[in-house]
């Protein structure tokens, strides 16, 4: 070999598909090496970087995918203009990289098909990375300081094991695709309607049988994948329900007929619950709730085509009694999340 060629334009340096075992850029003149925006080394035989890349200086993009990689060293570091990093289908791990790599200004991160079995936590301290891919690991758990990447925009996580979603992913506000199919995910939290940002949700291929009614709020979701969850082959209804405490049988009568009191009059632990009140979404009934209410999952009827379970948040069992003069509201309810569920342009059931 004479020495890689610059290829697709003099900044883009493509080694792909040539069975490389190491990688030998003392080849390439110093002038060529700082004119290298992308490095493109996927299916080769590449175990590890030679130091040499942090020569690269102006290296934007650097693609060693399909390799058989165990680790990425301090050379990494030396790349201070590297925006994309694409790693997939190697041998990597969680303690496979530098500890340092959290200083980088990365903006895409792609190490799908490796052996992670947690997030680095490298990863967690970008907060330039809008784009985070990690399918196809072994990942158990989604750790709460995914909220620090403050400018995520995408983040793929399909194909681990992980079996819940914690709610501080409703802390990135510009999350607008969130990939989360064929792991083990039994709920999806409430708070997760709050990323008014979300325009595309993967959920299949989950233990779901239900979903929180807040969902029905997010008005720029196009998309809603929900296959291959219990909730879409199978029939689910569950009414659970424990009785108040005197505390707030106390806080409920004081919030629903408007009893006036004073700060001054009430210790500050109890004016802390009072504002803890949650409304009854049930416009008949007026009441309010604390720490008791009642669980109820609810069929809605999504585009006129499906009937999607959502969790409903009820006072007490008489909000929910086929008996009670609620039956009316329940389809008033019901009408009104038809009317949010409209704005969904796309529900992927089958």
């Amino acid at each position: 070999m004479e020495g890689p060629e610059v290829t697709e334009g003099d900044n883009v340096l493509n080694l792909t598909h040539l069975g490389l075992e190491n990688l030998n850029l003392e080849l390439v003149s110093e002038n060529k090496r700082k004119d290298v925006q992308q490095l493109l080394l996927p299916h080769n035989r590449l175990v590890f970087l030679p130091p040499l890349v942090a020569s690269l200086s102006h290296l934007h993009l650097l693609d060693i995918s399909n390799n058989n990689l165990v680790y990425i060293g301090d050379e990494i570091l030396g790349l201070t203009k590297l925006k994309t990093l694409l790693a997939k289908n190697n041998r990597l791990d969680e303690f496979s990289f530098p500890k340092e790599m959290g200083r980088m200004r990365l903006e895409v991160l792609n190490l799908s098909g490796n052996r992670c079995e947690e997030i680095p936590e490298q990863f967690l301290q970008i907060p330039t990375l809008k784009s985070l891919s990690l399918g196809g690991n072994r990942l158990k758990s989604i750790p709460a300081e995914i909220e620090n990447l403050i400018s995520l925009e995408f983040l793929y996580l399909g194909g681990n094991f992980i079996s819940s979603i914690p709610p501080e992913l409703a802390n990135l506000p510009y999350l607008s695709y969130l990939v989360l199919c064929d792991n083990r995910i039994q709920s999806v939290p409430p708070q997760l309607a709050q990323v008014h940002s979300m325009r595309s949700l993967s959920l299949h291929n989950n233990l779901l049988t239900y979903l929180p009614r807040e969902i029905l709020s997010l008005v720029h979701l196009q998309e809603l994948s929900l296959r291959g969850n219990p909730l879409v082959v199978r029939f689910v209804r569950d009414l659970t329900y424990t009785p108040p405490t005197l505390l707030e049988l106390a806080a409920r009568t004081i919030m629903s007929r408007g009893i006036p009191y004073c700060p001054r009059e009430l210790p500050e632990n109890l004016l802390r619950y009072l504002d803890l009140a949650s409304k009854c979404p049930n416009p008949k009934c007026g009441g309010v709730y604390f720490d008791c209410c009642v669980r109820q999952i609810k069929f809605v009827d999504f585009c006129g085509k499906y009937r999607l379970p959502l969790m409903h948040y009820l006072c007490s069992p008489e909000c929910s009694s086929p008996c009670s003069s609620t039956s009316q509201s329940e389809s008033d309810s019901e009408d009104e999340a038809n009317a949010a569920a409209r704005r969904m342009q796309k529900v992927l059931l089958g």
